[in-house]
């Protein structure tokens, strides 16, 4: 759809791409203080290496090296586990001996060779820096995670650092901590802010120009108010102002938009720091029908969740949904990404002002046509009854999954006066999730989906249903390697709401477990009650959330979220290793080409990339504005 878009528009989206690129390296050191400088030096070896190129070490160092750009440092980007390399010390330090010296970076004060014999075992060892994200109860939270948000500070320093901020009855608080690194100097605590001016500041000051350049072509007064206000933070690094600009985007419906800055808490151990992002996008005008009928309805829907009235808005504000082309991803969106998007994160924002959610539908569409044949639905499914649901309905299903989970899920119920954004600390993540997802499936074997032209059959809710139950259950395992537990926010939270329902269902045999030619399944057998059993417990969650219960969240997912049954692991990967499926999926960008005449843009082109590695070349080349060490 680009092509049918206005001058002003491409050359909007051109001016927010090049934004949305240039804070690639800020992410990468967010990541791990030493990314940036082991990207460099791999980097260095695929370009210059002189050696065998054909040899299976080589092939090992060349998937390694992938790897590493694809989760935008050495950590995957999912478990947060280090990815080890299946090469050796030794055939490292030979790669490096048959590359170009001048082409390697070094740590600031050190040669190269004292470079190198401190990042060797950040690269080899297991047992050093082992962990992006740690959130293992009994551990000290900050020193166990390698995420470069904090320095010679432990988890009770940063605690009681952001306790003595806070301010009591403050009805409009600022997320403390969101733009910061923190660490401790000559015994002192101090935040050293990611601004213009401060760390990350020539990353940013790019992104200041090509934003300033973005307001030559907005579309609206609010998308300009929006924009400065943006800029302004970047240039101030006040959190104020931050707010400012997130009440200023929520107002904004123009048809081109675009989220740029550190955004989302999930790398941080204690759930405050922002890493960050960018992502640029176009409406879909007729798949937007679909969002803006449940937009409409919201107030419905809130007045009728199964949670305590305590904790239902009595008037739901500013609600904004739309389904979106997204034309270039950041940051941490790129080049995994999300597919449904709900900002702000502010729950005072929300609720005063209301909040806007996404569907990125491009996306969704190029999962969906991606996995056609590829053997998923006749290896997991039950019965051919399941298969044909699938095929038929689990497409549309999803994407109102992922309406209903970002524009209602997320911005429905409220937190009751004087508890904290971050009361659940580590677990916070896990519980929102949970409380969107339960919130979609709750309403989507409602008949009032039907009656809205959202489904065309309830037949697609169960589809939902048996896909949900099935991923939480089993296939989302494939992710896991033996011997670990589950890690990440969304993995946990589905697995949370499968089991817990598994569990509390048995008496009615509401979810079954069969065991058929020596494989499992799990069957639903009872749609409406296991719809009952999904309200219940979004009642519970919303409680815990609403309430800042601590204990509870604690107990909820350790219990459900976590650990699961090996065996039932072994078995799914090796039912996966059969399918030759990759586990995760990712997005190379388009690439935009502004036409000048006479020093004017005529035109913007789009050129679409198929060479992973080309692209990741050029940015490294083209975008690289921070020092490979950053302190």
């Amino acid at each position: 759809g680009f092509d049918q878009l206005s001058l002003q528009q491409k050359k909007l989206i051109y001016y927010l791409s090049q934004a949305a690129v240039c804070g690639r390296d800020i992410l990468w050191d967010q990541n791990g203080k030493y990314n940036l400088i082991i990207r460099k030096t791999l980097e260095n070896i695929y370009e210059t290496y002189t050696g065998n190129r054909e040899s299976e070490e080589y092939k090992e160092f060349n998937v390694y090296l992938k790897r590493v750009w694809f989760s935008n440092g050495i950590y995957h980007h999912y478990s947060t586990d280090k990815i080890m390399p299946d090469f050796s010390k030794e055939y490292f330090a030979e790669l490096i001996s048959k590359s170009k010296m001048e082409g390697f970076p070094s740590l600031p004060a050190k040669t190269f060779k004292k470079t190198v014999e401190i990042l060797m075992p950040v690269i080899f060892d297991k047992d050093v820096l082992n962990k992006k994200v740690c959130l293992e109860p009994g551990k000290d939270l900050v020193l166990a995670s390698a995420v470069n948000f904090y320095k010679d500070v432990n988890e009770s320093d940063v605690e009681k650092y952001y306790k003595a901020q806070m301010k009591d009855n403050d009805s409009t608080p600022i997320s403390y901590g969101l733009n910061t690194k923190v660490e401790k100097v000559n015994g002192k605590i101090q935040e050293i802010p990611w601004k213009s001016g401060g760390l990350y500041g020539a990353a940013i000051d790019k992104i200041i120009y090509w934003l300033d350049k973005s307001l030559t072509v907005a579309e609206t007064p609010e998308q300009i108010a929006g924009i400065k206000s943006l800029i302004e933070f970047y240039k101030s690094g006040s959190l104020k102002t931050w707010d400012e600009y997130n009440i200023e985007w929520v107002k904004d419906t123009s048809r081109v938009d675009f989220v740029n800055g550190f955004i989302e808490v999930y790398t941080d151990p204690l759930g405050r720091k922002g890493a960050w992002e960018s992502v640029v996008n176009f409406k879909d005008l007729v798949a937007t029908k679909r969002t803006e009928i449940i937009a409409a309805n919201a107030q419905w829907f809130e007045d009728r969740s199964p949670v305590d009235g305590r904790f239902r808005k009595k008037e739901v504000k500013g609600v904004s949904a739309k389904v979106i082309t997204i034309a270039m991803l950041g940051g941490e969106c790129y080049p995994y990404t999300p597919i449904g998007i709900n900002l702000p994160n502010a729950n005072w924002i929300r609720k005063d002002y209301g909040s806007k959610s996404v569907t990125l539908e491009n996306i969704t569409y190029a999962y969906d046509r991606a996995n056609l044949g590829n053997g998923f639905l006749q290896e997991f499914c039950y019965d051919s009854n399941e298969i044909n649901l699938s095929k038929n309905y689990e497409y549309i299903a999803d994407n109102l999954h992922t309406d209903l989970h970002e524009c209602l899920g997320h911005g429905s119920g409220k937190v009751l006066p004087g508890v904290s954004e971050q009361a659940l600390k580590n677990y916070q993540s896990t519980i929102e999730e949970a409380r969107a997802d339960l919130f979609a499936l709750y309403y989507m074997m409602d008949p009032k989906m039907v009656e809205l032209g959202l489904l065309p059959t309830l037949d697609a809710a169960k589809a939902q249903y048996i896909s949900y139950i099935r991923n939480g259950m089993m296939t989302q395992l494939r992710r896991i390697l033996p011997g670990k537990t589950i890690e990440e926010a969304h993995m946990r939270n589905r697995q949370v709401i499968a089991k817990w329902c598994y569990e509390k269902g048995q008496k009615d045999n509401v979810i079954e477990k069969v065991v058929r030619d020596g494989k499992t399944y799990f069957r639903i057998n009872d749609f409406e009650k296991l719809r009952t059993l999904f309200g219940k417990l979004l009642a519970e969650i919303q409680r815990i959330k609403s309430e800042g219960d601590y204990e509870a969240s604690k107990t909820l997912i350790e219990t459900y979220g976590v650990r699961f049954d090996p065996e039932l692991h072994k078995e799914v990967l090796e039912r996966y290793a059969k399918l030759n499926i990759a586990p995760y999926s990712g997005f190379v960008n388009p690439e935009y080409e502004a036409i000048e005449e006479n020093h004017e843009i005529t035109d913007v082109k789009v050129r679409y990339v198929t060479d992973f590695s080309e692209q990741m070349l050029k940015y490294s080349k083209e975008y690289s504005y921070l020092p490979v060490f950053n302190e």
